[in-house]
């Protein structure tokens, strides 16, 4: 996912979209969007007819979306792209759905639990790591997080069983 439709835009049916990828830019050169509606489970493509960065989030206008009502209907869906489209990470850089599933390994070698979503805080991204009906929260931060082994899909981390 590399965004979230926030709100309307105006009254001729644009959207405001808020990124959720390191840059925003990314959005910005695609011709094409794929939306999942927040009640809805598949994802379908949208044409971007333009869009442009606007006070920390874009505002976009997609073919067939013309009036505020339209654009309201959107509220809440998430933006997406194919993988193809994506541009390759750099070494020690990661797509958050590539880790959704890794196991999480503390240095003393204890399995903490699995991957299964990011919290977005205002300094840094949280690893949600779940187990056995408990779940941590990890800062996705150099100090906490020593290694990702992309093969092995595993995670290393300064992390205390009991923490």
């Amino acid at each position: 996912m590399l965004g979230r439709v926030a709100a309307p835009h105006g009254v001729r049916g644009s959207i405001r979209v808020q990124p959720l990828c390191a840059d925003p830019a990314t959005l910005l050169d695609l011709p094409q969007w794929w939306l999942r509606r927040r009640d809805a489970d598949d994802w379908s493509p949208h044409r971007v007819v333009g869009c442009r960065l606007h006070s920390g989030t874009i505002v976009a206008e997609i073919e067939g979306v013309v009036t505020r009502e339209a654009a309201g209907a959107l509220r809440g869906a998430h933006v997406g792209v194919p993988r193809e489209c994506l541009p390759a990470p750099d070494v020690d850089e990661y797509y958050r759905a590539d880790l959704i599933g890794m196991s999480v390994v503390n240095r003393g070698g204890h399995v903490l639990g699995l991957v299964v979503d990011f919290v977005d805080s205002g300094a840094h991204p949280i690893l949600r790591v779940a187990a056995e009906g408990a779940e941590r929260l990890i800062p996705w931060v150099a100090q906490y997080v020593d290694r990702v082994d992309v093969h092995a899909r595993r995670i290393e981390v300064d992390w205390a069983e009991d923490y």
